[in-house]
C-alpha cells in the first residue's frame, strides 16, 4: 500500500478500492515472492507488436527458474480510478526485472518508458528498441555505425537546425575519439544521397532517444532490427 500511496500522490482511497487492490496483491504478488527470477515486460498489446513480446516471454521462459509476464496476461482491478495506475506500480515495484520492447514512439509503452526511466524502477529495468541506432562513443565502432546516428538526428522532425547541427558536431566528435575522421557536411551529404535508397528505420522522437541514450550508457540497452536478432538480444538480459 506504501507503493500505491506514492503513485496516487497521496489521493485517498474509498474502503473498496482498497479492499479490491489487497485482493490482487495477494493473488498475483506471492508468484514475484519466490525463488524464480520475475520478468515484467512491457510494450505494446496491438498486433503486430504483441507478437515480439511473446517472442521475448517465450526466450525467457526457455531459462531455469523465471517467471516472465505480461500485465495483458493478469486479472484487471475493478476500480473506477486509475486501474491501470496502481496495476503497473505493484507489478514493477515487486518484479525482480523489467524488459521493455519498443517499435513506435506513440501508444501507452511511452508513458511506460518515462515511468522505468526514474527512480525506483531503473536500476532494474532493460530496454530493446528496434532499429535503435547507437549514439554513445562506445559503440561507434565502424563509419556504418556513425551514420546510422547521423540518420536518427539528421531526419527527426522534432529538433531544429541549431540543435541538429550540435548534435551532429557532438556524434562526430565521439566518432573521432575512436578514430573515425568524417566532417558534418560530409555526413549530411552521405546522408541526403541515400535517403531515397534506403530503408528508413522507425523514427522516434527526441524524448525515446534521450531515454534509449540513458539506459545504453548505463549498459541496459539492446537494440535490434528484425525477430530473430530480438532472440538474440534477450541473451544480453541478466
Amino acid at each position: 500500500m506504501e507503493s500505491v500511496n506514492d503513485a496516487l500522490q497521496g489521493l485517498e482511497l474509498e474502503p473498496h478500492e482498497t479492499s479490491e487492490i489487497l485482493g490482487f496483491a495477494n493473488r498475483e504478488l506471492p508468484h514475484l515472492h519466490t525463488p524464480e527470477d520475475s520478468y515484467f515486460i512491457l510494450g505494446s498489446y496491438r498486433d503486430p507488436y504483441l507478437r515480439r513480446l511473446r517472442i521475448v516471454q517465450n526466450e525467457l521462459d526457455k531459462r531455469l527458474a523465471t517467471y516472465p509476464f505480461l500485465m495483458a496476461d493478469l486479472p484487471e482491478l475493478d476500480l473506477d480510478r486509475l486501474p491501470f495506475r496502481i496495476r503497473f506500480t505493484l507489478l514493477a515495484a515487486h518484479a525482480d526485472s523489467i524488459v521493455a520492447v519498443y517499435e513506435q514512439d506513440a501508444g501507452g509503452e511511452v508513458t511506460e518508458l518515462g515511468k522505468i526511466s526514474t527512480t525506483p524502477y531503473f536500476d532494474k529495468s532493460y530496454v530493446l528498441p528496434r532499429d535503435y541506432a547507437w549514439m554513445t562513443d562506445q559503440n561507434l565502432d565502424t563509419e556504418a555505425d556513425v551514420l546510422a546516428a547521423a540518420a536518427t538526428i539528421y531526419f527527426n522532425d522534432d529538433l531544429d537546425d541549431a540543435t541538429t547541427e550540435a548534435e551532429l558536431d557532438s556524434l562526430i566528435a565521439a566518432a573521432t575519439k575512436n578514430d573515425i575522421t568524417l566532417t558534418r557536411a560530409a555526413v549530411i551529404d552521405r546522408l541526403e544521397e541515400r535517403e531515397d535508397s534506403e530503408h528508413t528505420p522507425v523514427s522516434y522522437s527526441w524524448v525515446h532517444l534521450n531515454e534509449f541514450r540513458l539506459f545504453e550508457l548505463h549498459g541496459r540497452c539492446f537494440a535490434w532490427s528484425s525477430p530473430d536478432d530480438l532472440r538474440d538480444v534477450v541473451d544480453d538480459v541478466p
